[in-house]
């Protein structure tokens, strides 16, 4: 069982910048392929960007790419998600997730995530 819990979410600017956190309670951290979504009302939830078990491989979403940046540090069984020259689109609900050490076409989708965590609140005010 793996538990995340996910924190840094808040109010800023338009191109502003946020990090968030999401610290996870597992003493097998190194051997998930961690991912962040986000959700904005009405929305359905959507890929943001994965990193996998080691940290030496990344993905992200077109709309965040060159301005997000995903890390972590297996040391501290946590991940981050820098976020950069933030605007309103971004305003969502982020998750983080975790899953198993496959790297594929599917990490992309949610279902390819066996834990979540509760998420935070992002809000960008233009």
């Amino acid at each position: 069982q793996v538990q995340l819990v996910e924190s840094g979410g808040g109010l800023v600017q338009a191109g502003g910048s946020l990090r968030l956190s999401c610290a996870a309670s597992t003493r097998t951290f190194s051997s998930h392929r961690m991912g962040w979504f986000r959700q904005a009302p009405g929305n359905e939830r959507e890929f943001v960007a994965a990193i996998s078990w080691s940290g030496g491989m990344s993905l992200y979403a077109d709309s965040v790419k060159g301005r997000f940046t995903i890390s972590r540090d297996n040391a501290k069984n946590t991940v981050y998600l820098q976020m950069n020259s933030l605007n309103a689109e971004d305003t969502a609900v982020y998750y983080c997730a975790a899953g198993r050490p496959v790297w594929d076409s599917k990490i992309r989708t949610w279902d390819e995530y066996d834990y979540w965590g509760q998420g935070t609140q992002v809000t960008v005010s233009s």
